[in-house]
């Protein structure tokens, strides 16, 4: 083990779907130390992948946080008690794009700003997919829109800044490196 100790944490404010705390450590020689850290729910995330073999779905959304639209892969947060995420993934597929997902198969798990947050995703490849009535919840995703996406364009949508969410490059970078070692 690393010989640090996580001794408890202080809330600083409760919200809807964050803590945000003052976390109490001690180091392995003994000094204490604090750090403000936001305690997040887990994440799903999937790729769908369409039968070509090579174009998935994504969604431009805004986020608020940057005051921005951003073109990532379908997530949500895993907010229901007792669902398990692969569940999860399923009904936010439906959800956002309107797609079921005849197979949901893992493909890594992460945590995407450990720095400052314990927030986990998971993150999903998503095909065999087929048409189901989408769901929308909320503002943004009653104004986002679906747009395929050729895989055989990552490098450039990553070097031009097209993609710059953290969670759709890993995504979309390990589909990819996964489907050429399935040929």
């Amino acid at each position: 083990m690393s010989g640090f100790r996580h001794l408890g944490d202080d809330d600083i404010a409760d919200l809807a779907r964050l803590r945000v705390v003052r976390g109490r450590f001690e180091a392995p020689d003994g000094a204490r130390f604090e750090r403000e850290l936001v305690r997040n729910q887990e994440v799903v995330a999937m790729v769908p992948l369409l039968d070509d073999g090579h174009t998935v779905l994504l969604v431009r959304q805004y986020r608020g946080p940057i005051d921005a639209l951003l073109l990532e892969i379908p997530a949500g947060l895993c907010d229901v008690d007792g669902e398990e995420p692969r569940t999860t993934a399923a009904r936010e597929l439906a959800e956002e794009v309107g797609q079921m997902a005849g197979s949901l198969e893992l493909i890594a798990r992460f945590h995407p700003a450990a720095g400052f947050s314990d927030q986990f995703v998971r993150l999903y490849l998503a095909t065999d997919l087929s048409t189901v009535p989408d769901d929308r919840q909320g503002p943004e995703e009653h104004h986002m829109t679906i747009e395929e996406f050729d895989l055989d364009e990552l490098d450039r949508a990553v070097d031009d800044g097209t993609l710059k969410d953290a969670k759709t490059l890993i995504g979309l970078l390990q589909t990819r490196e996964l489907l050429r070692n399935r040929r």
